[in-house]
């Protein structure tokens, strides 16, 4: 492909915009600790955010951590694979994990409701082998999740500049690290900026385009389209139907490689963690709806439209390995409005690129520094240790980022093949992970088995169907649909069935009482008791009391970010466990069912009418989602912003007048 822009505009939005949105971070995290309770020189803060992020901007900052480059390449890319099945299934079959994840973030908060990383709550309760045997999923996901940021990332910056693409890869994460270190999590759950440019984009193709500026003419392109390329798999081979065989396949690939990106992945449960415990669930439902609005509303918009501008002189043709890339949508935004159209899809995605990136960085970081540094080389870790090694954490990470990429780049392993395989190496611990946290009698040999087993048949399963399928095995040959469908299936089928059969047959009985010792209080103080009364030589009769003394302000320090005993009300975190099962399923029920199989069978073709219908809702819930991530944050934020903003005029009357300043600690008797 030709570049549309010139070399210099690719290093200048992933240095430029990067070391602005750097500096912006910063600012607002300095504002934070001036004028807030809270500030990131606090380890708890760093990493869970002091537990106290309200239900809106945790719904922010879950659509952050789920808009990675896919989210808008791959959904633009199934679109215009499979026509308009490919964005529901791709919508639908990511949003249903973060739903459903509502669950668990209850019984988290019931369960580990100080609990830094869900690795903790595994080793907690079953053991080192278990631990281990999960931080390699964890790890494993957060890899394979940022190597598809890089490679969606540098593939269309390269693509639309002609930017080095292993700059890119190196560049990207390391920006986002500047303000991940200063900022902690609070700096990693903003999204606002996603939503402007993509209903730009949305407006733009379907009522001001002048190639095609309404919904008619999209629906007259796609049915031109559909004679010249007839879609294999769909009904009459038309873009316009819900009947797609290998949309469907996708579909199924999609819910279970997703289901490992969310249960598996830290960065999720960082929210969970950083929530209130009483608007969780509200965070995560608010979070799932949103969500779907991305890829949904992008992939109908920009996807259908590289399908229906092909034949135009300023349409680039594309070859299978540029779509599995990702690049319909950057193209067709070329094709729409030039210069200009590649800008702001270059600058969409940077942005949708560093807000995931940073949610990855985090959640490595946590489970480095709890799971690793702290559980296996400094167990009695200072404060400020565990702080610092954080911060090296998060550095290192986005070093490591740009390593994987390159790698991945280099052997011609793609953004869409990872993404379909990842269920393949990751889906064996979903159900596992989840029985942990939720099941009392959740076998601990059963689900270490299971979790094993389940990726040895999900990798035989996809090599022995790629052998079968084809006469050679190699990076295309195993990426087919059927290919990654058998690995799919069988991971997280023999790993689920693995670990719930055992626990029937052998069932433990584990007391949740242990997990919930995790970080509180009184574990805390009694780990410090311990710690110093170790290092004393001798303490004799008259110095009895002296250990308490001395460690009890320890004990209050390390109370920072811990969680109010009067939010943990048992009986209120049941309730919310229920209200999340039965609407995140109900949810489940209408976005996979109810909805896209009576449609598939039914083999519609849509005529101009019900693609109007289709488009306006797309339409209708971006707007809807803006809502929820933009202004909904703000209003519930309006005490902070208040006293923020009383701070701000107060120095600038006086200055050092308007720094927050801590109420003074009360002293036990």
């Amino acid at each position: 492909m030709s570049t549309i822009l010139p070399q210099g505009a690719g290093y200048g939005v992933v240095c430029g915009i990067g070391l602005f949105f750097s500096v912006f971070m910063l600012g607002l995290t300095w504002i934070q600790a001036r004028y807030t309770a809270f500030s990131p020189r606090n380890s708890e803060e760093f990493t869970s955010a002091s537990r106290s992020v309200k239900p809106g901007l945790i719904a922010s900052g879950i659509v952050s951590a789920w808009t990675w480059a896919a989210t808008l390449l791959q959904s633009s890319a199934v679109a215009y694979k499979y026509g308009i099945s490919g964005p529901w299934w791709y919508g639908s079959g990511a949003t249903i994990q973060v739903l459903l994840f509502a669950q668990l973030a209850a019984k988290l908060k019931l369960n580990a409701p100080n609990a830094h990383t869900f690795l903790e709550i595994i080793g907690e309760r079953w053991g080192k082998m278990a631990h281990l045997i999960f931080l390699f999923f964890g790890l494993a996901t957060n890899i394979i999740v940022s190597s598809m940021l890089c490679l969606g990332g540098s593939a269309t910056v390269t693509a639309l500049t002609g930017m080095n693409t292993v700059a890119a890869c190196f560049l990207i994460p390391l920006g986002v690290a500047i303000y991940v270190v200063a900022g902690g999590m609070r700096a990693t759950l903003l999204c606002d900026y996603l939503f402007a440019i993509i209903l730009t984009f949305m407006l733009t193709v379907y009522a001001t385009s002048d190639k095609i500026g309404s919904v008619s003419k999209m629906h007259e392109l796609l049915v031109n389209a559909a004679e010249v390329h007839p879609v294999s798999g769909n009904a009459h081979g038309s873009y316009l139907t819900m009947r797609s065989k290998n949309g469907l396949i996708f579909g199924v690939i999609n819910i279970i490689g997703n289901f490992a990106t969310v249960f598996n992945d830290q960065a999720y449960w960082q929210r969970a963690i950083a929530s209130q415990p009483a608007s969780c669930v509200k965070a995560y439902l608010l979070g799932g709806i949103a969500w779907f609005s991305i890829p949904f509303g992008f992939a109908t918009t920009m996807g259908l439209a590289a399908v229906a501008l092909q034949g135009d002189p300023d349409m680039a043709v594309l070859t299978p390995a540029q779509v599995s890339a990702g690049l319909p949508a950057p193209t067709a935004a070329a094709a729409l409005l030039g210069k200009s159209g590649a800008a702001a899809m270059l600058i969409l995605l940077f942005l949708a690129v560093t807000s995931a990136t940073s949610a990855e960085l985090i959640a490595v970081s946590s489970i480095l520094t709890y799971d690793v540094y702290k559980r296996y080389i400094n167990p009695h870790a200072t404060e400020e240790q565990v702080l610092r090694v954080s911060h090296y954490m998060v550095a290192a990470f986005a070093i490591a980022m740009g390593v994987f990429g390159t790698i991945f780049f280099y052997i011609g392993v793609s953004m869409g093949w990872l993404y379909t395989f990842m269920g393949v190496l990751l889906g064996s611990a979903v159900v596992p992970i989840a029985l942990c946290i939720t099941w009392k009698k959740a076998s601990k040999i059963g689900c270490m088995v299971g979790a094993v087993a389940g990726l040895v048949f999900g990798i035989i399963a996809w090599m022995v169907t790629t052998a079968k399928l084809n006469s050679e095995i190699n990076v295309v040959t195993s990426g087919g649909d059927y290919e990654m469908l058998a690995g799919n299936l069988a991971a997280i089928g023999v790993g689920g069935l693995v670990a719930v059969i055992w626990s029937y047959i052998s069932p433990d009985d584990f007391d949740f009482d242990v997990t919930r010792a995790i970080n509180s209080p009184a574990h805390l103080k009694g780990v410090v008791e311990a710690s110093e009364a170790a290092k004393a030589p001798s303490i004799d009769s008259k110095n009895e009391k002296e250990p308490t003394e001395t460690i009890q302000p320890v004990g209050h320090e390390t109370r920072a970010g811990v969680t109010d005993e009067k939010d943990l009300d048992p009986v209120e975190l049941n309730k919310a466990f229920k209200f999340a099962a039965w609407s995140s399923v109900a949810l489940t029920v209408i976005l996979i069912i109810l909805i896209p199989l009576p449609l598939f069978f039914a083999s519609t073709i849509y005529d101009v009418g019900s693609l109007t219908t289709w488009v306006v809702v797309a339409i209708l819930w971006a707007f809807i989602a803006a809502f929820i991530v933009v202004l909904y944050p703000l209003w519930e934020s309006r005490v902070a912003l208040t006293m923020i903003g009383r701070g701000i005029i107060k120095d600038f009357f006086k200055p050092g007048s308007g720094k927050y300043v801590a109420p003074a600690k009360t002293t036990e008797a």
